[in-house]
């Protein structure tokens, strides 16, 4: 989903057609600057390119005359809408129904112009980025025991009138099962599956990672491709998993931390929706893990989107 990042800018993973009428899509990070008047893209999050990352593509808002859904043009590009600009068209894929209505949404929004009615001596209140997406969604979660692992989904309350399907809909790189595992019998019920960015322990670099987790641990790949986990962590091993307290520090957008017996983990999401799915997820699988029989001196401390294990 879009989110405002620090700079006050509307950000967000789309596919686009870079080349015109090719068929061909590739993932980007968006960012909608409407202070400098651009959309911009990049490889990805500028956050985890070297210092200085050129983007990729960008459009002055003043070239746009119009965004819309573009499902019934394109109909194998799933989740599709274009921007109008000029004599081009740019055909963009979101992550999902909802995500598409948002991107429309404020793209429009970023390059109306208002112009005031006669009599009118004041100057149009111009809405931020937080109040267009604020008045957009209200998400809330809701949890589900299926084969008694806690499933945690977004529900919204609020939108733009799509169904449940649509609301469903999933796409590619959200939370999407490794290549050798869709193929196959799973040995371990996945709970959720993803790319998030992490840190590492020896050089503090930043790469993107393939995060699986399933009842009784959290293993990230080198891509959803690899059939090895570089690591497996034991949910036995995690006591704390919260938003990142260091967010300023690092001046990392989506940041959480997972506390373990041998270290603390940086993971960054790739928007605030992905940040809390992913601290619930991880927190809920732990409960379920050991289960209702704690004694007192083991139970846990639930607080916001805190969860504390006793070491």
């Amino acid at each position: 989903m879009p989110y405002v990042d620090r700079q006050n800018r509307i950000c967000g993973f789309l596919d686009i057609e870079e080349n015109e009428s090719s068929g061909r899509f590739l993932r980007r990070y968006f960012i909608l600057d409407t202070q400098q008047g651009s959309l911009l893209w990049y490889m990805d999050n500028p956050q985890n390119l070297p210092k200085g990352a050129e983007n990729v593509g960008s459009l002055k808002l003043t070239y746009i005359s119009k965004v819309s859904d573009a499902t019934k043009l394109r109909p194998k590009a799933e989740f599709c809408f274009v921007i109008n600009a000029g004599m081009r068209k740019f055909y963009l894929q979101a992550n999902d129904q909802q995500d598409l209505v948002e991107w429309i949404s404020v793209l429009n929004n970023a390059t109306k112009i208002t112009v005031p009615k006669p009599g009118e001596g004041h100057a149009a209140h111009a809405e931020t980025p937080q109040e267009v997406l604020g008045a957009m969604k209200q998400v809330s979660y809701k949890t589900e025991i299926i084969g008694g692992v806690p499933i945690i989904t977004a529900t919204q309350e609020q939108g733009e009138g799509q169904n449940g399907a649509e609301r469903r809909g999933v796409k590619q790189g959200q939370n999407q099962l490794p290549y050798f595992l869709s193929r196959g019998a799973q040995d371990q019920a996945i709970i959720k599956a993803g790319y998030c960015v992490k840190q590492g322990a020896v050089m503090k670099n930043w790469k993107r990672r393939y995060f699986m987790l399933d009842e009784n641990a959290l293993s990230y790949y080198k891509s959803d491709l690899e059939r090895e986990a570089l690591r497996v962590i034991p949910l036995k091993e995690i006591h704390k998993v919260q938003e990142c307290k260091q967010s300023e520090l690092m001046m990392r957008d989506n940041l959480f931390e997972m506390v373990t017996t041998s270290r603390t983990f940086y993971i960054q999401a790739d928007s605030p929706e992905d940040m809390h799915s992913w601290i619930k997820a991880i927190s809920g699988a732990i409960v379920a893990q050991r289960g209702p029989g704690r004694s007192a001196n083991t139970r846990v401390r639930c607080d916001s989107d805190v969860l504390t294990f006793p070491k």
